[in-house]
């Protein structure tokens, strides 16, 4: 990306920003590696803690080494922001990717076997996948993203410090790695804004990027700890978790409240949530996930201002509260219609429904829960799953690809294309015909979601919309005809749109495509479609443009 000009340590000033920044990205992760370490010591897992620290060493040797030769570099622009963001992202992903393929390699041989817990039907932990360097970079890409599509298919055999750090990452990822450096390393006037749209985001709590950060931390932290008492209830009350150690359902809780609240997925348990056939977890999980899905200027607005009128008065929340009853109900019929081709194979079977008398589960009534829980999770792109969706129906796959495909509101945890964005081509659908009747001269505005728009401000908006929605649909379209050639003969063309909705949309629920034995060139392509996914295309097409073509317009 060649610029005349300034030069900052020999290096034109452009690169010298994006270099400086994606630094103190990687300077950052550095910490938290090096943090990890102590749960390491804490487990005894002392191959993982060497792994981590060789790891968090090369990553800080990297990030504060940029950070330091380009120093001088001036504040970032919106142009560097997006390009910062898109390569930021990646870079993380790839440096994240050292802790899973360090400790695969470092731990002793005798641990593969001794990780396996008692009475599975598998031999060896799944850490012997990250020996492979792409399943390490995918598994890292999947968890900083919040995608949840996973190599380590039983994680109960993962080392508590591999498990650790997939919700780890997950849980900074779900606000963003850059909103986490911008609340840490800058200040008010360093280019916050910048680097803060360049992550996709643009709504703010307060006028200073840096303190709606901080805030947005704040409120993240403080639902975090409710999620994990509220759960740490739930696992320590269900069949499951009753026969457990306390400090574990402790460590299950703390896992999956991370996970489930940055809308990620990833889980400490074979079969994800499905390990606990627990109604009341699966029922505690909801109001989790769908907290995750909505904006964080809402959260502030509810527990700052007590505006709880914010919850129906806000369009995207209000439009998330709709779609999670219609498409429940919707999904669910499909479930229903398909019970005599999937009965008995698609569905959690559970005999006692909160252990109310008289409560009894039966496949429709199986149907409909499993039709609840997976479609809060499809759309609040949590990805976390409770049955075999492999083998539910064609329609059930394709209802939740919509999901997965639409995702929550702008300005939470959540991936896909957004509410808002969904709203505004469909009131932009009616503004272009509407307007066919209007002179030219005719002085129109539109009320949107609080704000009036003029004619400009519309076609903006819309135009905007569209065109993302537009690039969106057709790297999903693409990815899945691709897929389908890839994966084997038993999957369909709903089993790989709905893969690939799942990779792009960040959620992470999957009919059984993904996994250690994929074709390598599917899993290099999800790779892509989940940085892509999470960035919402436009600033991984800057980064392309200037890659090759320069900063210069």
């Amino acid at each position: 990306m060649p610029r005349r000009g300034r030069t900052v340590s020999g290096w034109p000033a452009d690169l010298a920003v994006i270099g400086r920044d994606v630094g103190s990205l990687l300077a950052m992760e550095s910490a938290l590696m090096t943090a990890s370490v102590l749960v390491a010591v804490g487990f005894r897992e002392w191959y993982a803690a060497l792994a981590f620290l060789a790891a968090g060493g090369a990553t800080a040797f990297v990030g504060l080494g940029a950070r330091k030769a380009f120093a001088d570099a001036p504040a970032p622009r919106m142009k560097h922001g997006m390009i910062i963001a898109a390569a930021g992202w990646f870079a993380t992903a790839a440096f994240g990717s050292l802790p899973f393929f360090l400790t695969a390699h470092f731990a002793p041989q005798g641990v593969f076997t001794a990780l396996v817990p008692a009475g599975v039907d598998y031999a060896q932990s799944s850490l012997v996948y990250f020996r492979d360097p792409l399943h390490a970079l995918f598994e890292s890409m999947s968890g900083w993203t919040g995608s949840g599509l996973t190599m380590g298919i039983h994680e109960p055999s993962l080392p508590r410090t591999i498990q650790w750090w997939r919700s780890l990452i997950q849980w900074v990822g779900g606000v963003g790695v850059i909103v986490l450096t911008v609340s840490i390393l800058s200040r008010p006037g360093s280019g916050s804004y910048a680097l803060y749209r360049g992550e996709a985001r643009e709504e703010k709590i307060h006028p200073s990027v840096v303190s709606t950060v901080r805030t947005v931390w704040k409120i993240f932290v403080g639902y975090t700890l409710l999620s994990v008492v509220v759960l740490f209830v739930a696992i320590r009350a269900s069949d499951y978790g009753a026969t457990l150690p306390l400090w574990e359902v402790a460590w299950q809780a703390l896992n999956h409240a991370m996970t489930g609240l940055s809308t990620g997925g990833f889980a400490v348990t074979d079969g994800s949530i499905g390990t606990y056939d627990s109604p009341l977890i699966e029922t505690v999980l909801l109001p989790i996930m769908a907290l995750g899905a909505i904006a964080f200027p809402v959260h502030y607005a509810i527990l700052k201002h007590r505006d709880i009128d914010r919850l129906w008065g806000d369009l995207q929340t209000r439009w998330l509260l709709v779609l999670f009853a219609v498409g429940a109900v919707a999904l669910a019929v499909q479930n229903l219609v398909s019970l005599p081709a999937t009965a008995g194979s698609a569905f959690v079977e559970t005999a006692d429904y909160f252990g109310l008398a008289g409560v009894a589960g039966g496949p429709e009534s199986d149907a409909v829960r499993d039709a609840a829980f997976h479609w809060v999770s499809a759309l609040t792109c949590t990805g976390f799953q409770a049955a075999p969706l492999g083998a539910w129906s064609d329609g059930g796959k394709i209802l939740l690809s919509g999901a997965m495909t639409l995702g929550g509101a702008a300005g939470s945890t959540v991936g896909g294309i957004k509410i808002i964005r969904g709203y505004t081509i469909s009131r932009g659908i009616r503004w272009q015909f509407s307007r066919v009747f209007l002179p030219e001269s005719a002085v129109v505005n539109i009320e949107m979601n609080g704000r009036r728009l003029s004619r400009t401000e519309m076609d903006r908006e819309f135009s905007e919309a569209a065109i993302v929605s537009m690039l969106w649909l057709l790297l999903l379209v693409g990815s899945s005809v691709l897929l389908v050639n890839l994966a084997g003969p038993e999957f369909t063309y709903a089993d790989a749109l709905f893969e690939v909705a799942s990779a792009q949309g960040n959620v992470g629920i999957s009919t059984g495509i993904t996994g250690p034995s994929m074709n390598p060139w599917a899993e290099t392509m999800f790779l892509f479609n989940m940085w892509v996914g999470r960035l919402e295309i436009i600033p991984v097409l800057v980064f392309a443009r200037s890659a090759l073509y320069g900063l210069n317009p």
